[in-house]
This record gives C-alpha cells, structure tokens and sequence, in this order.
C-alpha cells in the first residue's frame, strides 16, 4: 500500500479520477472538498499530517502552494495534465465547482499552465495524460497504490 498525491491544474480531472479511485475502495481524499484547504488556499499542515501519518494507503489530490512540504511523505506524486483547451471545456462545463466559470478563472488557469505546471512537472514521479478514460488513469494510480 501507499501514499500518492495527485496533482495538476483546474480542470485535469483529479477529483473525478478521485471519485473512480474511492469507488474501487481506496481512502481517498479531495482537498478541494472538507476545509482541507485555508483562506490563503494552503493546506491545513496540522491536519494533512495527521491524515499522512495515520493512513499509509490513501491517495490525495489538490494543487496547493505549500503542498512540496509534504511530498516526502507520499511514496509517488502524480502529475495530471492535459492541453489548456482541454482545461478550459471542463472547467465551464462542470457543475460540481464554479471556478473556472468566469473569464478572470480561466485566465488564471492559463497563467496557472504556464508558471506552476513546471514546477509540478519537476517535482512529479509520474505524469499521466488527464486525457486518458478515467478507467485507465485509475488503472494506473492503482498500480501505483498496491506496489
């Protein structure tokens, strides 16, 4: 078993491949979801280490600034990405969060693209296509989960 962070731009598909991942039994968290995340949009530090030094199976997702103080506690961090055309359809056709709704969002994810994707790509053990059928990228975390 292990710890895997999934982490990519808005839009990728972390927490729909989250949603596939929790419905094949893995504990499974979205900190996009559950107050994980505070005002600043940092993870609560006290509260990510519990949940990493309690569980050694659970697999993560978020894209968060202060989230490389904890890559050495996940034995894989998986990058999602995908072309920002791709990016952009998802994000003005969810119906589950309204970023990315407005012009100013999607203009932020562009930038986000640009200056942040690299520095995920860096710090990533895997890169995986967000384009791939969910079924594929669960496939792959799960390998990753169960060693």
């Amino acid at each position: 078993m292990a710890r895997v962070l999934v982490t990519g731009m808005s839009g990728v598909g972390k927490s729909t491949l989250l949603a596939a991942l929790r419905d094949r039994g893995h504990h499974a968290v979205d900190t996009d979801y559950g107050h994980w995340e505070l005002p600043d949009g940092t993870w609560d530090e006290p509260r990510m280490s519990r949940l990493l030094a309690e569980n050694t199976h659970v697999v993560v997702s978020g894209t968060v600034e202060n989230q490389g103080r904890f890559h050495d506690r996940f034995d894989h961090v998986v990058l999602l990405s995908a072309p920002l055309s791709v990016l952009l359809q998802r994000v003005q056709n969810r119906t589950g969060n309204p970023y990315g709704s407005s012009p100013a969002d999607r203009a932020e994810i562009a930038g986000y693209l640009a200056t942040v994707e690299p520095l995920l790509r860096r710090s990533a053990t895997v890169e995986l296509d967000g384009r791939r059928p969910v079924s594929e990228l669960a496939d792959a975390v799960e390998e990753l989960i169960l060693g």
